[in-house]
């Protein structure tokens, strides 16, 4: 090609051809050079044609350019980096929900109880395994609207509405318990805030703690921190540590006082939470101080010195390996309270816990492949109470549950649970219970689909599932309206049947 031809294109013609040329005459040393003109000129004509399209794209900009300064607005900018916010998903309203809706039958055809809160252990939160446990439609709807503002700052608005009923009919009005669960506002990225408050976000309202974990197969917070109140989040103390200190308010309502002034009267209180949660690289360290005026005179049956403070702590660990083993992750907490405090799991929703009351518990759970398509999640969490609601009682339980899932198509995996929890319950005739000690069993197996499989977080999925649940004769004894011991319900039971789940 002559010099003065490959001069007058511009330096993205130039470029390409060159390269073309070098590339042509390493891998084409053979071809003749006549030939090899002709590849080049029809090269160049391509780059040309290119650079054509490109001029018209620019001038096409330009014009666009020039319309959107004519609307002469000075929250163009921002309107447009709004817009392309919205478009990822970081503005604006969003929808998140969790539901599931399940069919549970005995051997005989009829409605069968369950739920991970099924044995005398549960009433203290002993749950066991939920897998082809649960006889109940639960949903929630979350709605989020967020915004960002011109000096960069941004706010956060969240309602959930909650229901769940136990029925199976498709009108249930007079069971429903729907309610609105959280509605708040979150402010961020202020910029008036500076220092260990430069990522801090301030919120108020009514809502779950953003920092609540769970162990999603026992259906169990590890711990469960919720109310109406006013907190901040993030304050950075330094590179690895940052605090959240949060106000929540919960209420104790219409129980009996012990008033000389009002005997019989019925009343209710406030009772706060006062919390300090710290993240310290992989560590978790939460202390509450609970507070409930006038609950002391709350009469509790055995006692009428019911708390009216508390105390509270948790020290956990979040990995993200299975214990070191490999791949995976896994969770592990400590709790202790006394008082009020005592309800390690649901801080603040238990108004007759005695002042002596004390509780210990301990959580740990993981999850990872132990084959390229076997999952495996095993968990355990144990109780010890004393002094709970009357003074000697104790309630003392531990629930070890193991997870398992085989992915054998893209759409269709088995799933199988066990789950065994052992109790020694002592509650000293409170609400007329019976002192029993036992074992209760559970082992599940479940076909399930989905849309994809993969991963134990992997949602929505349909399954059908039996279940066979045994227990010892003395733990029917616990309490004559307990679902262990009915009539239908004596230990040795199958049940089987199908739930959906999802989440987004």
């Amino acid at each position: 090609m002559p010099l003065s031809r490959l001069m007058a294109r511009s330096p993205l013609a130039i470029a390409v051809t060159v390269a073309a040329m070098g590339t042509a005459a390493t891998a084409n040393a053979d071809i003749s050079s006549a030939e090899l003109e002709a590849r080049l000129a029809a090269l160049e004509d391509r780059v040309a044609a290119a650079e054509q399209r490109a001029a018209a794209a620019e001038k096409r900009a330009e014009r666009a350019k020039a319309a959107l300064q004519a609307l002469d607005d000075p929250d163009l900018e921002k309107r447009l980096t709004d817009v392309e916010a919205h478009a990822d998903g970081d503005l604006g309203l969003s929808l998140n929900a969790y539901a599931r809706s399940g069919l549970l039958l005995d051997e005989h055809g009829k409605s069968a109880p369950g739920g991970p809160y099924l044995t005398p252990a549960g009433g203290t939160d002993g749950a066991v395994g939920r897998l082809g446990n649960e006889p109940d439609t639960y949903v929630e709807t979350t709605l989020n609207y967020k915004q960002r503002f011109d000096n960069g700052a941004r706010s956060h608005y969240r309602v959930m509405i909650a229901d769940g009923v136990t029925t199976s009919n498709d009108w249930t009005a007079e069971e429903s318990n729907l309610n609105v669960r959280q509605v708040y506002a979150q402010f961020s990225n202020l910029p008036s805030f500076t220092g260990a408050f430069e990522d801090a976000k301030i919120w108020a309202g009514k809502r779950f703690d953003r920092d609540n974990f769970d162990i999603h197969w026992l259906d169990s917070d590890i711990v469960f921190l919720a109310g109406t109140g006013a907190g901040v989040y993030d304050v950075r103390l330094n590179d690895d540590w940052t605090s959240n200190v949060s106000l929540y308010g919960r209420s104790f309502s219409d129980f009996p006082l012990v008033s000389r002034e009002n005997p019989g009267l019925t009343g209710d209180t406030d009772n706060l939470i006062f919390t300090l949660n710290n993240h310290i690289g992989n560590w978790q360290w939460m202390v509450n101080g609970l507070s409930a005026n006038d609950n002391d005179q709350r009469a509790t049956g055995n006692a009428a010195n019911a708390a009216d403070t508390g105390f509270h702590t948790m020290l956990a660990y979040h990995g993200d390996d299975f214990f070191g083993l490999g791949k995976g992750s896994f969770k592990a907490a400590a709790l202790h309270g006394r008082g009020l405090g005592a309800e390690v799991k649901a801080l603040g929703s238990d108004g007759n816990l005695l002042d002596e009351a004390q509780t210990t518990r301990l959580a740990l759970y993981g999850t990872t492949y132990v084959a390229p398509h076997w999952r495996l999640a095993p968990a355990v969490l144990a109780q010890h109470s004393t002094d709970r609601y009357a003074p000697g009682d104790s309630y003392d339980w531990a629930t070890f549950n193991a997870r398992l899932a085989n992915e054998l198509t893209a759409n269709f995996e088995m799933q199988y649970e066990a789950s065994y929890q052992w109790m020694d319950l002592d509650p000293q005739g409170y609400n007329g219970n019976s002192a029993v000690d036992g074992a209760y069993t559970k082992l599940t197996v479940a076909p399930t689909f989905k849309p994809e499989v993969g991963g134990f977080w992997q949602r929505p999925e349909i399954r059908v599932f039996a279940s066979w649940s045994d227990w010892d004769e003395e733990l029917n004894g616990f309490a004559s309206g307990d679902a262990l011991g009915n009539d239908t319900f004596t230990g040795g039971e199958w049940t089987f049947g199908t739930q959906m789940e999802i989440w987004f």
